[in-house]
């Protein structure tokens, strides 16, 4: 009796072990989408044709877009490692859980809004001649199907 004891316990120990493993690997490592940004920035500086006023102040705003972005993937990964707490102290679906969950949303979506607004604030910076091929990158990229 002590022998099946032991034996659920560690099954139960083994399952918790495989499904912890594999929130850390679908957050981590399953098929990263790539930014919408990046395919933007290749647009820009390779298909647009910028002059030179247009690169300067390009470069501004994705400086100042860089360091915000920083911010906001340290505080992911600071959620991130709130959830992991709060899911080794719960054991399971728990409200210290829930709320680890909804704070790591609200910092994605932080992180979203600063996306799109670094997005507005290029095309700002565009010709009307250039904007049209930038929209379109911009749709296509969040429309992509992923691979």
């Amino acid at each position: 009796m002590m022998r099946d004891r032991r034996r659920l316990l560690l099954l139960v120990l083994l399952t918790f072990a495989a499904a912890i493993a594999g929130v850390v690997i679908g957050r981590v490592y399953v098929v990263p989408v790539r930014p919408v940004e990046n395919e933007l920035h290749e647009l820009l500086h390779r298909d647009l044709k910028l002059d030179s006023a247009q690169h300067s102040r390009l470069e501004t705003i994705e400086k100042n877009y860089a360091i915000r972005r920083q911010a906001l993937e340290a505080e992911l990964r600071a959620d991130n490692a709130r959830l992991a707490e709060a899911i080794e102290a719960e054991h399971g679906y728990g409200p210290q859980v829930a709320a680890a969950v909804d704070r790591s949303h609200q910092a994605m979506g932080a992180l979203q809004k600063e996306t799109l607004e670094h997005i507005f604030a290029m095309r700002a910076v565009l010709r009307p001649d250039q904007t049209e091929k930038f929209d379109d990158a911009v749709v296509k990229a969040l429309t992509a199907k992923s691979k």
